[in-house]
Parts: structure tokens; C-alpha cells; sequence
């Protein structure tokens, strides 16, 4: 009988998002433990160096390392990089859903333009991306599907309607989909990062307002590497929720245990983070 560990070697690992931040971080360590690599993102120029990178952490020349250019939000082109990938290299074992995309603002100045281009790809991806991997991992009988969410994903933060209501969405996905794929034989994880020092945080934090500074900067950013580690630890563990850093697993606990209790301390550091930016 095959042995049904997903992170070995001669595996073979679907990254979306893996030609920057935590998906390529991802795609390097998984090479180092000898599995097979595609990586899909948009922009061709990062990908190929991606690809480089990718190359020189991979245990053996023996192993592939793929590249392809798709746009998560387009299901056509998901589908046809599920059926290259089939043709090329059988059905992935391992799924990371990482692509994604962020801008923060107040409510009421964020364009509805822009509510859709975050579902449409932080979302709808990586419902595209299952859909059209999943069949060959049924068909085999097992495989792991990791979807990154996000800290904003488990508590609202101030300034990101649109951004922390796709990662409530993926959270809400993810739950359905790990009870529905677990008789079947494939697990399903699910990720939530705090701020991680990626090209995507350098661009957002442009967009911050006043108020979002000053709750959630200053505390620890972690490396791509470290969530990286964090996640292929997570999924050799088979574990559903995995997150990275003492102080998202602290919040995470405290948000189940304080339950509604936690939204006046919410509006507490709002109120100080409003008294701070005027005094400013």
C-alpha cells in the first residue's frame, strides 16, 4: 500500500501565489524535502525567478520545478494548469492556496472595484484552485489542501472591510470543506499569519489608515521562511488550523474564550489609537 505522507519525496506540491512572500517560501522548503514543484502566479518576470530559487534548494536535479503564469480569479486558466499538471505530473498531493491580495482603507473610501478585485482572487481562488485539483486527489483517494487565511480572518480589524471579509470567507470555506474531504481521505488545513514581511505587506501598509497603525503596528512581523516551516509542520502533522507566531495563536485563543466580550476592547483601542493620531 502507498504510504500516504504528503511532504516527501517524489511528491508533488501545487503552489498558486508561489512566485513571491509565504507561497514561494512554501515552494522553497518543500523542495528541500525532495517533493516536485509548480508554482502558478501572474506576473512572469518574478516567476521565473522564482523558479530559480525554487531549483537551488531542491534536494536532487532529479526533481521538477515548474512555472506557469494564471490568474486565479480566471477559472479557464485554473483548470488549464489542473489538466497540464495531470498530463505532466499526476494529481498534486499537496494544494497551497496562497495566492492573494490586499488593500486596506476606510469603508466608505474603498472602491467597490476593489471589494471585488480582493474576493475575486483571495476567495474565488482559491475556490477555483480546489475545484479544479480536487477530482484527481478523490480520484486517487488522498492528497492535503492548505488555504491561507489570515488573523483578519478570525477577528475584524479596523480598515480592512474588504480584505478580513475574504479571509472570513476562506475561514468559512475551509471549515465546510475539511468535514466534507476528511471521509474521503484528504485533509484540509487552514492558515492564519499575522503581518509577514512580504512585497504584499510593503504594499498595503501604504493604504493603512491612522487608526489600523496604530492597533496592529509595532508587533512582530514574521519572516516568510518562519511561516513557511510553520505550515509544512502543520500539514506533516495533519493539522486543520495552523498559525504561526506565539502572539496569533495567543489571539486566536483569546478571541474563542472572550467570545463577544472581545469587541469592547476592540472599540477601546480604537478609541485610544484615534485619541493618539490627533494628538499627533
Amino acid at each position: 500500500m502507498e504510504e500516504k505522507r504528503v511532504v516527501s519525496q517524489e511528491r508533488v506540491a501545487v503552489i498558486t501565489g508561489g512566485s513571491s512572500g509565504i507561497g514561494l517560501a512554501t515552494a522553497r522548503l518543500l523542495a528541500q524535502k525532495g517533493m516536485h514543484i509548480w508554482i502558478a502566479a501572474r506576473g512572469q518576470d518574478r516567476l521565473d525567478t522564482a523558479v530559480e530559487q525554487v531549483k537551488a534548494a531542491r534536494q536532487s536535479q532529479s526533481q521538477k520545478v515548474y512555472a506557469e503564469s494564471v490568474d486565479v480569479s480566471q477559472a479557464a486558466q485554473v483548470q488549464a494548469l489542473a489538466e497540464k499538471v495531470q498530463a505532466e505530473s499526476g494529481a498534486p498531493h499537496l494544494l497551497v492556496n496562497s495566492a492573494g491580495v490586499a488593500r486596506p482603507g476606510y469603508f466608505h473610501e474603498v472602491a467597490v472595484e476593489d471589494f471585488h478585485w480582493m474576493m475575486d482572487i483571495n476567495y474565488y481562488g482559491i475556490v477555483h484552485s480546489t475545484k479544479a485539483f480536487v477530482p484527481g486527489m478523490l480520484a486517487r483517494g488522498w492528497g492535503h489542501i492548505v488555504n491561507i487565511s489570515s488573523l483578519a480572518g478570525i477577528l475584524g480589524i479596523y480598515g480592512y472591510s474588504a480584505y478580513g471579509a475574504t479571509k472570513f470567507a476562506i475561514r468559512g470555506f475551509s471549515d465546510i470543506l475539511r468535514s466534507e474531504m476528511k471521509p474521503r481521505g484528504i485533509g484540509v488545513s487552514v492558515v492564519y499569519p499575522p503581518d509577514v514581511d512580504t512585497p504584499q505587506l510593503a504594499y498595503e501598509s501604504k493604504f493603512r489608515p491612522a487608526e489600523t497603525r496604530a492597533i496592529v503596528e509595532g508587533g512582530a512581523i514574521l519572516s516568510a521562511d518562519a511561516v513557511a516551516a510553520t505550515i509544512v509542520r502543520g500539514v506533516e502533522r495533519r493539522r486543520y488550523i495552523i498559525i504561526p507566531g506565539a502572539m496569533g495563536n495567543a489571539l486566536y485563543l483569546l478571541t474563542n474564550l472572550l467570545g463577544s466580550g472581545v469587541y469592547p476592547i476592540l472599540d477601546l483601542l480604537v478609541a485610544q489609537s484615534q485619541r493618539s493620531t490627533k494628538k499627533a
